[in-house]
């Protein structure tokens, strides 16, 4: 069983105000900040991460493709959407009923689409609600290996350490 979460970009970083905020300052800048919470998602779950950007306005007369630490960046061809690609990934992805199949929207009617075509839909605000969930476990998992790394031995100059461990062998 396979994992998949496909996220239309900039409909995620215009509904959420992180993301909104960064973006009316410098929208690369708000694409980059999606795509690294995107890899600490991928990281921290093993989901399959596809992150859609429209290059609707955009001369290219192909889909530009990169692979950043593990997810998925898609910049579509000029006067295709981001939906109309997610949707022919999802047709795609569902044909394999082991595959589990997510897209990130806000959009509506692209949810509907999404749902009537086998795939599960989920808003910005419920992974942005993940996102925050994930955050706090990795910040548990760091205060409990740094909470079993504070050990007495751990604290202590090495010199004492060498000078009781002489001490526990009865050398001094």
């Amino acid at each position: 069983m396979r994992e998949y979460l496909l996220i239309d970009g900039y409909n995620v970083i215009n509904a959420l105000p992180e993301f909104k905020k960064v973006s009316r300052e410098n929208l690369e800048e708000a694409r980059d900040f999606l795509i690294e919470q995107m890899i600490e998602y991928h990281s921290y779950t093993g989901v399959n991460v596809i992150i859609v950007f429209d290059a609707y306005q955009v001369k290219s007369a192909k889909v530009k493709k990169e692979n950043v630490k593990g997810i998925e960046v898609v910049f579509t061809k000029e006067h295709q959407t981001a939906d109309t690609y997610i949707e022919k990934v999802v047709e795609d992805l569902v044909k394999n009923r082991r595959n589990i199949v997510k897209v990130v929207t806000s959009d509506w009617a692209e949810q509907q689409v999404v749902i009537g075509s086998g795939a599960v839909r989920v808003t910005p605000r419920e992974l942005k609600y993940e996102l925050d969930l994930i955050k706090g476990k990795i910040k548990n998992k760091i205060d409990m290996e740094n909470r079993k790394k504070s050990t007495l031995s751990d604290r202590i100059d090495q010199k004492i350490l060498e000078a009781l461990e002489k001490w526990r062998r009865e050398e001094v």
